[in-house]
């Protein structure tokens, strides 16, 4: 016997809100004649807005400095890229991963192991939010098998400025801490870029990536941190980092 049309719709509605704990996506909206309930689209354009502040939003490079500064990895210099300004820096991506012209003249060479950059992107807010955090979770996993240079807080900079900026500090390998590309889910999710060896004309093909960490949605900083671990311990084995090297990081827990 089937159950009534009202017992079915009920159960549906359950079914749906029951899936959507388990994911941020926009799935079982709903209906209202045609078209989608009111709250579900003005949710939607709150997403929207969000994600359209996050990508446009400054980066206060002052405030992020003076928390970077309090981990007590050194001072953090400031390093921009050729974009002019966000509007420039949007419509031309080549410009973000190119520093502006004696920009790197702040950036000390200090040959140490790791080097770290923390970029804007497109999200300075997931910066803001979660860079120091995730940097301190980084200096308690790399400070004591590593030598650390002091950062580089890059501007306007698509992933690919740190390998100008790795070269002027003398790195061996740099960990590049940027905003991703806000979503209509998530407008604050942190992304890290690893390239072992780098130097300018380095490729995606040459990096690995850490992405989506936004705790306590997504991944957490320690989580992130021993990723990022286990990949550096593997492209110094390997001598390169990149397609060729794999994250081994959770094979025991998996085990």
């Amino acid at each position: 016997m089937s159950a009534p049309v009202g017992s079915a719709g009920a159960a549906a509605q359950r079914f749906w809100e029951d899936l959507r704990h388990s994911t941020q996506a926009r799935i079982g909206l709903g209906r209202a004649g045609d078209a989608l309930p009111t709250n579900r689209v003005l949710e939607f354009r709150a997403a929207h807005a969000a994600a359209r502040d996050a990508v446009h939003l400054p980066l206060d490079v002052d405030a992020l400095a003076g928390r970077i500064d309090e981990l007590g990895l050194g001072r953090a210099v400031h390093v921009r890229s050729r974009a002019g300004d966000r509007a420039e820096y949007l419509r031309r991506p080549d410009l973000g991963r190119l520093p502006a012209p004696a920009a790197l003249d702040a950036v000390s060479s200090s040959g140490a192991d790791v080097g770290f950059v923390l970029a804007d992107g497109l999200s300075p807010r997931a910066l803001t939010e979660h860079g120091p955090d995730a940097v301190a979770a980084l200096l308690a996993e790399l400070g004591p098998a590593y030598a650390l240079a002091a950062p580089v807080i890059a501007t306007q900079s698509r992933v690919a400025l740190g390998d100008h900026i790795a070269a002027a500090m003398g790195v061996r390998t740099v960990v590049v801490l940027i905003g991703e590309r806000p979503g209509l889910s998530v407008a604050d999710s942190l992304g890290i870029y690893l390239t072992h060896r780098p130097r300018p004309g380095r490729t995606d093909a040459d990096r690995n990536c850490v992405s989506n960490i936004h705790p306590p949605e997504g991944l957490g900083y320690r989580q992130a941190a021993q990723v990022v671990a286990g990949l550096i311990a593997g492209a110094r084995a390997l001598g390169r980092s990149g397609v060729d090297l794999k994250d081994t990081s959770r094979a025991a827990a998996i085990t």
